[in-house]
Order: structure tokens, then sequence, then C-alpha cells
């Protein structure tokens, strides 16, 4: 009987601590709902019990099921169905303390920041009252300061003051007609613009031979044209690819255009206080309906190139932002407008370069149409100066305009050496009106800018052993190469050697090696029997192979002891069974020839298409072998030279 008493007393025991327990997680819970409904606030609660399909469960009787429903709300998911068992509730209980404690944080963050920016506002619309009451001020003509008011004076002041034009400027063509030596470049620019269906262009060519004066006349021209479709009013806008900068993030971007966002990129005030981002249309939109020029598009950033490519698809520019909100009533039309449908962006483009077409991106090429201008000749290069004395009212002495074409082949260059040695004339004249450029003045001007001859004639009437005249090219300029060979017998050795200079290229050296065994079958001498030595006068790079048959020429008159013509140069590859296969450059290679005195070049047959049988007074001569060289270049007693005057 006792031990039953006992047992009766512990359940009641037992019993009335679960009930304790039982009361207290009630107030626990109780707890938790208080905080995070005091958190959120009654209105967001219901929200949030309605979006997670709590509200059936947080006012349940059962404690599990009041948990899970507190599970649901706090940790934000449905994916709760089980309400926790008795021993994990603690656990339960311990999450959702910690979930309710980041909360309470970030409210308390959030209030703290919201006080920080409703006085930041207040300051901002006191600021804003104040510069509109200083706009009103300003419109009733009041309100500048005495300081203002004489800044402003002496901008005035400042406008009224003005220097002569810059000699550039001064002696520029003013039409299309006054552009020296480019007839067909200028030619096929205007016909490609001027046409119904104007096409995008790029002008390739050497610096100072008109380019940029082209581009800038070819609109012009155009506007007169009743079959092209510029208006009267078509912009031409003009950039550098050089010095045009962007930021990879598109914050900025002259050429494109940008978005200015309300916080971190200065949009207007009224915008930036209603958190409204401003795009800012690029030169593209501005060049709408008319040209963009970019000079040295060559140098223009591949990335930037690729969004230009872009917009010359879409013909618009469309812009992006994380702070515009297409719902916000407060955008101004033009904004809505620019985001919605884009920025015009439909224009013709004309891009100029020093560059070789390779070196241009693909991309853009395949869009364009390409024009090639030319290398003044030393003639055209006279009438230039002739011409920019004219303009500027000076009397030059016989032999002065050529004597510009001795120090340079850029026009503009060409002006600029002009107007130094004028102004070197104005000076030691002293007051003096009419001056006269002088030969004398004109050296000391070159002199001045450290120029020196680039003309050399090399060619001479005297036949050499070994020696002979090649014909090398770079960029868009050509030149001739002066290569000499000695050979000498082996005395007691075995085996001889071949020499050649390091700096005349990997390839120059190939057509030493092809070289030796086409001598062999010519001569029917082994090299190896001799030590012969090539050399490239200068140490000059040779891009290519194309001294093939020029080195060939020179180990075989070393060899043989006949001499070579002195008067003709020689360009083309030589292949192992001494063919001359067709090299590049030919035009330039010409020039440089001229350039070098030259009564004839010899060219590959291959490339006889590429020039008429005359250049520049010299005779071009195509060849197909080793023996046809020979036979021009080889000097024998009482036989008059083939291909000479």
């Amino acid at each position: 009987m006792e031990e039953l008493s006992n047992m009766l007393n512990r359940l009641l025991h037992r019993g009335d601590e679960e009930e304790i327990r039982q009361d207290e997680l009630k107030k626990q819970i109780d707890a938790i709902y208080r905080i995070y409904a005091g958190t959120v606030g009654p209105e967001q609660l219901i929200i949030n019990a309605g979006k997670y399909d709590a509200l059936k469960y947080i006012h349940d009787e059962n404690p599990g099921k009041r948990l899970l429903g507190l599970q649901r709300l706090i940790l934000e998911s449905r994916d709760y169905h089980i309400p926790p068992s008795p021993e994990d509730m603690p656990v339960v209980m311990d999450k959702l303390e910690n979930r309710l404690s980041e909360l309470l944080a970030r409210r308390a963050v959030e209030e703290r920041l919201e006080r920080k920016i409703a006085a930041r506002l207040e300051e901002r619309q006191q600021d804003y009252v104040n510069e509109i009451r200083k706009e009103i001020l300003k419109e009733e003509g009041a309100g500048e300061t005495e300081q203002e008011r004489n800044k402003l004076e002496k901008l005035k002041a400042l406008d009224e003051i003005h220097l002569t034009d810059a000699a550039l400027a001064q002696v520029r063509p003013q039409k299309l007609s006054d552009i020296v030596g480019q007839d067909d470049a200028v030619k096929a620019t205007a016909a490609r613009i001027a046409s119904p269906y104007p096409q995008h262009l790029i002008l390739y060519g050497p610096p100072g031979v008109g380019k940029t004066t082209t581009a800038r006349l070819v609109l012009e021209e155009a506007k007169k044209r009743d079959s092209s479709v510029f208006g009267p009013d078509a912009p031409f806008v003009e950039c550098d690819g050089t010095t045009l900068r962007w930021d990879n993030r598109d914050m900025t971007n002259p050429l494109i255009g940008s978005v200015h966002d309300p916080i971190y990129q200065g949009a207007r005030r009224n915008l930036a206080d209603s958190g409204i981002p401003e795009p800012k249309p690029g030169l593209v939109t501005r060049a709408h309906g008319g040209i963009l020029f970019i000079d040295e598009i060559g140098e223009l950033d591949p990335l930037l190139l690729n969004k230009l490519l872009k917009v010359l698809e879409d013909k618009r520019v469309f812009f992006e932002s994380a702070y515009y909100d297409e719902d916000n009533k407060a955008i101004p039309s033009y904004i809505r407008k620019l985001f919605r449908d884009g920025a015009p962006a439909d224009f013709i483009l004309i891009g100029a370069t020093t560059r070789q077409p390779d070196e241009i991106c693909p991309a853009i090429r395949s869009r364009c149409a390409e024009v090639f201008f030319n290398p003044l000749q030393p003639e055209d290069i006279s009438r230039i100066v002739r011409e920019a004395a004219t303009r500027l009212h000076v009397k030059l002495e016989d032999g002065v305009p050529d004597m510009v074409s001795e120090y340079t082949m850029e026009g503009r260059k060409a002006v600029s050496l002009l107007t130094d040695a004028y102004s070197l004339s104005v000076y030691e004249a002293d007051g003096c009106r009419q001056v006269t450029v002088t030969r004398d003045t004109l050296k000391e001007a070159a002199r001045s800018a450290h120029l020196t001859p680039w003309q050399f004639r090399v060619a001479s009437p005297v036949p050499q052993v070994g020696h002979i005249y090649g014909l090398g090219v770079a960029g868009y300029w050509g030149s001739t190469i002066e290569i000499e060979a000695v050979v000498h017998p082996l005395g007691n050795r075995e085996k001889g050697t071949i020499h050649f200079n390091d700096t005349a290229g990997s390839m120059a050296r190939d057509s030493v090696t092809n070289a030796s065994s086409v001598v062999r079958m010519i001569t029917g001498k082994n090299l190896s029997d001799y030590d012969v030595h090539v050399n490239v006068v200068g140490g000059g790079n040779i891009d290519g192979p194309s001294a093939g048959a020029a080195i060939t020429c020179a180990i075989i008159s070393a060899l043989t002891g006949k001499p070579l013509r002195q008067d003709i140069a020689v360009t083309g590859e030589i292949s192992l069974s001494g063919r001359i296969k067709p090299v590049g450059g030919i035009a330039e290679k010409a020039f440089g020839a001229h350039q070098g005195g030259m009564k004839a070049i010899l060219i590959p047959k291959q490339n006889a298409l590429d020039m008429g049988s005359e250049y520049m007074h010299m005779k071009v001569i195509p060849v197909d072998t080793i023996q046809d060289i020979l036979e021009h270049m080889l000097v024998r007693k009482k036989q008059k030279m083939k291909g000479s005057k």
C-alpha cells in the first residue's frame, strides 16, 4: 500500500512538471511572436503570414503547430510541414531567436539610415530652394556680386583679343580640287559619300598626304549634289582614336554614350534628388544624319571598336541602368524615350589610319569600303610649297620648292618647314613688308629642326663586282637596299663558311641559303669550296624574302668576277629552281627605286599586272628566272644592256 502511494505521488509530481514545462514553452513562443510582430509591424505580419501560409498555425493552441507557423514566418519559407517534436523544440527556438536578433539589428541600422537620409533630404531641399531663389534673382537682373560682374567683364574682354590664324590653317585646302597628288583617292572618296547609298570608308595612307582634309571637305561637296542623301544641316563630327578614353564599365563613354546614375556620377540635381538616371548620348548621336570621322582609327581601343560595330548595325544606341524604374511617374519624357527607344545614331563612318590594312580589325574592314592614298611625289611637294607660298604672300627663291622635297615627303611637314623658313626671313627682314625665302634660309630652318635630306641618288653608271641594289618597303615608303658580296678561296681549310649579318633578319638569311643552291646550278661551283660574305649595308631588317634574287646576283657576280649594273634595282623571291616568285609592295618599291635614281627595275613576271611598262620615267621589266635577271644585270664587253635607254 505504501509503495502504491509513493508511485501516485511521483506521477502527480511528474504531471506538475510537464504542466510547468508546457507553460514555460508557451511563454517563450508568445515572446518570440510578440518580438517578431513588433519588428515587422502588424500589416507586414499579416502579409507575411499569407505569403508563407502560416496564418492557420500561429494562433493554434498546440505549441508544436504554433512553433511550425513561426518557423515559416521568421525563416521565410513554406518548406516546413511537420511540427517539431518536444525534443527538437529547444533547438528550433534557438534558431528562431538567432534569426530575430539579426532582424532586430538590421531594423536598428535601417532606422538610423532613415534618420540620416531624412536629414540629408532636408538639407538638399533647402539647397534646392536657395538655388531656385538665386535663379529667380538672376532672371530679375539682381543678385550678382561685384566680383562676379568683374569676372564676366574680363571674359568678354578676352573674347575681343584675336591673333592671326595658324599658318597650317591659312594654307589648308578649301576644296577637294586643292588637294595635291591624290586625284584618284579623292574621287573615290567623294563618289562613295555622294552616292544615294553612301558607304562607310577607311582611308589608308602615310601621314600628311591629305586624308583628314579630304574627309573634312567631302561632306560639303556631297551636299551640293542632288543624288546625295545628306541634308543641308548634316553634321561633321571629328574625333581622334588615339585620345578617345572610356570606362569599360560604361560609366563614361564619349563615343557611344553612357548613363549618369543619380548617386555616383552626378546626374542633374533635380534628377538625382528623385533617384532618376540620366542618359548622356555620345558622338555617334551627334553625328546622326551626317559623318563621324575618326582619325587614326587603327589606334582605337578594340573593345570600344566592337561597341561601335554594334551601333553601325543597329543605327541606335540603347541604354541600361539598374536605377531606371519604368513605373516611376517622375521620370521626364525624354529620359523615358531614351531608355525605351534608344538614341538615334544613323551616320556614315569615315576612318583614317597610317597603319596597313592587315593591322585593322577585320570586322570593321568588312563593313567599310577602302580607299588608298599614295605617298606624295617630289613634284607634289614642290607644288604644295608653291601654293602655300602664294597663300602666305611669300616669294621663293628658285629651287626652294624642290629643296623642300629633299627633306620631307609629307605635305604637312613641307608646309611647316616653309613656315619656319618664312618666320626666319621675316625676323631677319625686321619690318620689311615683302620677304623672300632663300635656299640658305631654308637650310637654316631645316638645320634648326634637325632635318636631314632623306632623298639620296644612289644609282651609278659605273658597274661593280659583287654589288647590287635590291628594293624594300616599310609601311607606305619604299627604298633601295644596298647589298654586297665577296668570295675568297679556302686556302688550306677543307670547308668554307657563309657569313651574313644577323640584323637583316631570318628570312633574308633563308634567301642566302636558297641562293647558294641556285649559284651552284648556274655556275657549277659549290659555295662550300669558298668563304662567302654577304652584307646588307646599313644592317637594315629585310621583312620578307624579296631580296633573294638580288642576293643571288651579288654572289654570282663576286664568284665569276663579272660586274653588275648599278642603275637597275631588283626585287623578287628566289626559288631553289631559280624561278623568280612574286612579292608584295611593288608600287612602294618602285617609288623607292625612283628616289634612288634608277633607270629601270626588274620585277617578278607575276607582278607585271601591278605595274605598267614604265613608272616615273623608269622602265619596268618583268622577269621569270634568275637567268633573265643576269641577262639584264651582268655587264659584258661590247654588249648593250636590255632595258637600258
